[in-house]
């Protein structure tokens, strides 16, 4: 896997139907190294820290590859890497493929598979079509959060080398299946 982009995003206030609402969904690329810590990507702005960022979501990622399923049924959009509201777009991440508590070593950083991010109101704001929350549940392009083990900066075009694997433990996209069976989605 290596990444296409890094992604950050600044505070933004929006209306929604009627009513003001801030959010850090609103990434865009960056040409500079990004630093990924603890509990969050250095310079991207969340805004709803009970939903987002901390220990097991302190950096996501998406696939460049889940961008056509999305475009063909949103071709209106000014499509940008970023719109999924990750911090970096990856080349190949396959959610079918990656378990929890797999670890890669990726620029200066180590980070650990965590969790499936389950789609919410503020992703259908960034597409401003609420069909995009379902339309994100019935695949299993849910993206990836990670845990940072070791701080330390990444950039576009550094390669994720995977240091251990955990094949015992659930892969992200069976969580994910889980969670909407769960939802009745």
């Amino acid at each position: 896997m290596k990444i296409i982009t890094t992604n950050i995003g600044e505070k933004k206030e929006v209306i929604w139907k009627g009513k003001p609402m801030t959010t850090g969904i609103f990434k865009f690329s960056v040409d500079t190294p990004i630093f990924l810590d603890n509990e969050e990507v250095k310079g991207d702005t969340i805004c709803d820290r009970k939903h987002h960022g901390g220990i097991d979501q302190a950096m996501y990622a998406y696939s460049v590859k889940h961008y056509a399923y999305f475009k063909a049924l949103h071709p209106d959009l000014d499509w940008q890497l970023g719109m999924f509201g990750e911090n970096l777009t990856m080349g190949d991440l396959d959610e079918t493929k990656m378990h929890v508590g797999d670890t890669f070593k990726v620029g200066e950083a180590i980070l650990e598979v965590t969790k499936p991010r389950q789609p919410c109101k503020t992703l259908g704001v960034r597409f401003n079509d609420m069909k995009i929350v379902k339309q994100f549940w019935n695949t299993t392009f849910s993206g990836v959060y990670f845990k940072v083990l070791q701080r330390g900066f990444v950039k576009a075009g550094d390669v994720f080398e995977q240091t251990k694997s955990c094949r015992e433990n659930l892969t992200i996209a069976q969580i994910y299946q889980e969670k909407r069976v769960r939802k009745g989605m």
